[in-house]
């Protein structure tokens, strides 16, 4: 019984991913008819190098993902309005056929406001000097930049079918407007006026797939609001949405005034397991793979590096044992997938004073699903469920996938699988991968200025962000 209970659980996962219809509701996504748990990786096609893109792919598939994540960088696509570059790290619809072509599902966060520890959180500079554009919020000049990108992105990704409305190898489940808005609305005044707008504007462009609006709690409808934190299992929204985590950070983000954060990799598989324990359906990776900030792109503070501690690092190497730890995890989670999406409530059992039971399914016809977890962050405890004992480590959950057997505890991952990965690549290729210099203009001392003012100036306005330089001569 044991067999073909795991059989008949593990089978949506092997089959090829494809989707055609995506719908949701309170529990879940559900695509073509079927309830999909979402585990997604967020790699940044801009902050690597395009050979490196197969690999970072591959890895994470290999990891457990079914999904990719990305944000849609503005400012290095529009350079100048209605001048487009989308060459070399920025091509946005080759990284999305490596996607296709892998088998795995798309989660497209276009903003076009991203954030993202980005110049300018991606919003070109050139609009800057657009007179009367004030930045997200109530302004015309604004809204109409913005939504002319956003339709441009949207008419690219249709005409390659990319949408998973529009066929079933599109790979686009999910889209993003705005991004982490919510939280800011309250000091522009009319903020929830802008949030609204982007909702319906985005809705207006009739992709066929659900969007998504991150640190949004009260998101116009149909749009899902979504949580990022480290922790988001006490995250809840209306019923008639899905719990989504769309940024479980795996680190922290680098910057030059404070030590790299390191995020212990049993407390994200902790985090991930309370998410599906308490409901949640879609968990995404924030960063899987960092990567780089090239040339001026990194955001004020922030250092070239954007390794944010992922299971892969900055250089696309495999980080262990983060890397193996939550591939295991997400193995276990598989397991559970059908029992705990088709069931519309759990049950919830105290078992001991900071430990807690959650039974998914229906212990007394042998299908169900259960999670033992201990919140204490100091001791282990042992307790009692269903007449049998289990032992729990501090800050940890087992995951039964028949409410008998434990197949993982988040705080004691396999040695043995934290080593297996097969590194892809050839050797011998005859096209090694190459340097590339960033260089600067500067000033040269000596020569003519490019400008004489009297007094101090703006920088900003003055090199229009093109460069860091700006030189003053006293006498």
């Amino acid at each position: 019984m044991k067999l073909a209970l795991s059989f008949i659980l593990l089978l949506p996962f092997l089959s090829i991913v494809a989707a055609e219809n995506v719908t949701y509701d309170g529990r879940s996504l559900i695509i073509n008819g079927t309830r999909r748990l979402i585990v997604s990786t967020t790699i940044h096609y801009t902050r690597i190098m395009p050979e490196m893109w197969p690999e970072a792919i591959r890895l994470a598939k290999e990891g457990g993902a079914n999904t990719i994540d990305t944000y849609v960088f503005w400012n290095v696509h529009e350079i100048e309005p209605d001048i487009y570059n989308f060459a070399g790290r920025n091509d946005l619809v080759r990284f999305v056929k490596l996607v296709q072509e892998a088998g795995l599902f798309l989660m497209l966060r276009i903003g076009p406001f991203i954030g993202a520890e980005w110049n300018y959180g991606g919003i070109p500079v050139w609009l800057h000097y657009i007179p009367g554009t004030a930045f997200r919020t109530e302004s015309a000049s604004f809204k109409y930049y913005m939504e002319k990108f956003v339709t441009y992105i949207v008419n690219m990704m249709k005409r390659e079918k990319f949408f998973a409305s529009q066929g079933e190898t599109g790979p686009i489940i999910l889209a993003q407007i705005e991004n982490e808005y919510g939280h800011l609305q309250g000091f522009y005044g009319v903020g929830h006026n802008y949030s609204d707008w982007a909702a319906r504007m985005a809705v207006s462009k009739d992709i066929g797939v659900p969007w998504i609006m991150c640190r949004e709690g009260d998101a116009l409808d149909p749009v899902i609001g979504t949580c990022n934190d480290f922790y988001c299992d006490d995250f809840q929204l209306a019923s008639d949405k899905p719990k989504i985590w769309t940024e479980n950070w795996t680190g922290w983000l680098p910057t030059y005034w404070a030590p790299k954060y390191h995020r212990p990799s049993r407390d994200s598989a902790f985090a991930v397991a309370r998410f599906f324990q308490k409901g949640g359906s879609v968990v995404n990776y924030y960063m899987y793979h960092g990567g780089t900030n090239f040339g001026r792109t990194g955001g004020g503070g922030f250092t070239t590096s954007y390794d944010f501690d992922g299971p892969i690092d900055e250089y696309g190497l495999v980080r262990f044992p983060k890397w193996g730890h939550l591939k295991e995890l997400h193995e276990a989670i598989k397991l559970c997938e059908n029992v705990v999406l088709n069931t519309n409530q759990p049950t919830n059992i105290a078992i001991g004073p900071s430990q807690e039971g959650t039974v998914w399914g229906d212990p007394s016809s042998k299908i169900c699903v259960a999670f033992l977890a201990n919140y204490d962050n100091t001791n282990d405890a042992t307790v009692v469920f269903q007449n049998a004992s289990y032992d729990i480590p501090a800050w940890s959950v087992s995951i039964l996938p028949d409410c008998k057997n434990v197949v993982f505890n988040t705080a004691k991952p396999s040695q043995e699988k934290c080593g297996e990965v097969q590194f892809g690549g050839d050797s011998s290729s005859n096209n090694p991968l190459k340097w590339e210099v960033f260089v600067e203009k500067a000033g040269i001392w000596g020569k003519e200025a490019d400008l004489v003012y009297n007094g101090l100036v703006d920088q900003l306005n003055v090199t229009k962000d093109a460069s860091d330089y700006l030189w003053y001569t006293t006498r």
